[in-house]
């Protein structure tokens, strides 16, 4: 299956993520503050683009199930995830107005645009390709520091949302979707799609870590 050979592709570079300083230091509970309101700052913008991709892929199919599967995905990002920010942000202060103000990072713009690179390159399946590795890698990840958890709760909070029962389910249903969408034909492309996002994932936890700017 496509989705069997794009875990053994990226293997290495989820390897890194899992241990990158911002995972483990999140799980350990050292994780700056300052870190962790910068990583959800850019996150905010990235999960915005993220939800139009999936409109974006929904409206160029004609395969219905595909197109439905894309729009509950959106709207259970925007019900779910980005709403479950909002208690974050409270808790860290972030406010409208420094939202407004903080530009996306240079990595967060690249990876977002690589998203619709995929989608205008490849279709619907080169889409969903792309946001693919992001709801796989966190799932990993969740499930994996779920095992210890992390010592302030804010951070557990974190690893709660993608360990949740819910969370795996919309994740399975992705792997599902790629699986639907890959041909003999497509794979090569959409496997490539599907590392690139893997190596940005990757680098987002650095670009928070650096705080990263232009």
């Amino acid at each position: 299956m496509f989705t069997d050979q794009a875990h053994a592709a990226t293997l290495a570079s989820w390897t890194a993520s899992k241990h990158h300083p911002f995972i483990q230091q999140l799980q350990a509970g050292t994780l700056p503050a300052a870190t962790f309101r910068e990583y959800l700052i850019q996150d905010h913008y990235y999960l915005h683009e993220f939800a139009r991709v999936h409109e974006l892929a929904a409206q160029q199919t004609t395969d219905t199930v595909a197109a439905d599967q894309l729009r509950a995905g959106a709207a259970s990002l925007r019900d779910g995830e980005l709403a479950i920010r909002q208690t974050f942000f409270a808790d860290l202060h972030i406010t409208d107005a420094e939202l407004a103000r903080t530009p996306m990072a240079p990595t967060g713009y690249a990876y977002t645009s690589h998203l619709y690179r995929a989608l205008a390159t490849q279709g619907t399946p080169g889409a969903v390709s792309a946001l693919l590795p992001c709801y796989w890698l966190y799932a990993e990840i969740g499930a994996e520091l779920a095992h210890q958890g992390s010592p302030v709760p804010l951070y557990q909070a974190w690893i709660d949302t993608y360990n949740a029962d819910e969370y795996a389910g919309e994740m399975t249903a992705q792997l599902a979707l790629a699986n639907r969408v890959a041909t003999p034909e497509n794979t090569p492309a959409l496997l490539d799609i599907f590392e690139k996002s893997s190596w940005y994932e990757l680098h987002f936890w650095q670009m928070a870590v650096d705080h990263e700017t232009w």
